[in-house]
């Protein structure tokens, strides 16, 4: 058994406009971890959510870690778990699919591998509910992922460097009411726009065609009933379409921008204001995909 590693995993964005629940992309915003065997159980975080997650060792990627020994029928024992977070929380950037994956995975590594890659996949996707963001935080790059009754079906593909403007509204907008202001059904208009669209977008950025994906990046089954209970996210939307092609990052509130490098300040700055303008703080990113997945360091 090994006695200590580290881990990074990266945030993604899943969705991608009209990829509902399908696809995924994994980002340059990086959560590192350590784990340390030790006589008890002991969590601490720097960064981003560290004020909320030291409160105590009771989290998503403690029970992963839990999971993954009980799965492999192994008694858990004592690990010092030490954190630096970079990925925003309650963002729409995968951080609770980070948090599953670093713990899933870092067991694995304590143990000695014995769960491979399917078996990560198949517990963090029964943890998380969906694998948008689990499949492109194990495997990096751009992931397609399909439930196929009791199998998870996903396709990676390498995509080129992008440049991705992020504007998080600093706003309260947990997952439960992102779910429960979705309609129950959609329309089989809405559907085939979708459907069309999702294969391009997957096309667009296996290419890094950046004027096809400003085409065809909209959605019409879950984003527009987001950004209306999001205060400023249509306007922000709208400003965020004139850089580049725009979209709500995961189930949001972020923004996400795919913009030619010299325009993404101003694009960051703009929907910005936008927020900014309405009394909403934001926090700005900018960064690319990486094609690199959770991984030992």
């Amino acid at each position: 058994m090994s006695r200590m590693i580290k881990i990074r995993v990266p945030a993604t964005s899943a969705n991608l406009g009209p990829g509902f629940d399908c696809l995924g992309l994994a980002l340059n915003l990086w959560n590192e971890i350590s784990f340390e065997a030790a006589d008890k159980l002991t969590y601490h975080v720097t960064g981003e959510g560290a004020e909320k997650l030291n409160k105590g060792t009771k989290n998503l990627l403690t029970k992963a870690y839990a999971l993954a020994y009980e799965t492999c029928g192994q008694k858990m024992g004592g690990v010092k778990i030490c954190a630096h977070n970079e990925i925003l929380m309650s963002s729409g950037l995968g951080s609770s699919a980070a948090a599953i994956v670093a713990g899933l995975f870092g067991a694995n590594e304590m143990l000695g591998r014995p769960l491979g890659e399917s078996d990560l996949l198949k517990l963090a996707t029964e943890m998380e509910g969906h694998p948008d963001n689990i499949a492109p935080a194990l495997f990096g790059g751009l992931v397609v992922s399909v439930m196929a009754r009791d199998e998870i079906i996903t396709k990676r593909y390498e995509i080129p460097e992008l440049t991705l403007v992020i504007v998080k509204p600093m706003l309260d907008w947990p997952t439960r009411m992102a779910r429960a202001v979705l309609p129950k059904s959609v329309s089989r208009t809405d559907a085939i726009h979708n459907i069309g669209r999702a294969v391009l977008v997957v096309d667009a950025l296996r290419t890094g065609d950046l004027e096809l994906l400003q085409k065809i990046m909209d959605d019409r089954i879950h984003q527009p009933y987001r950004l209306r209970h999001i205060s400023g996210g249509v306007a922000a939307y709208k400003t965020a379409k004139q850089f580049g092609a725009a979209a709500l990052s995961g189930a949001g509130p972020s923004i996400i921008n795919f913009v030619s490098p010299e325009n993404a300040e101003q694009a960051k700055m703009e929907i910005a204001k936008v927020f900014q303008e309405r009394g909403i703080e934001t926090r700005e990113v900018i960064t690319k995909p990486v094609l690199q997945g959770v991984h030992a360091i």
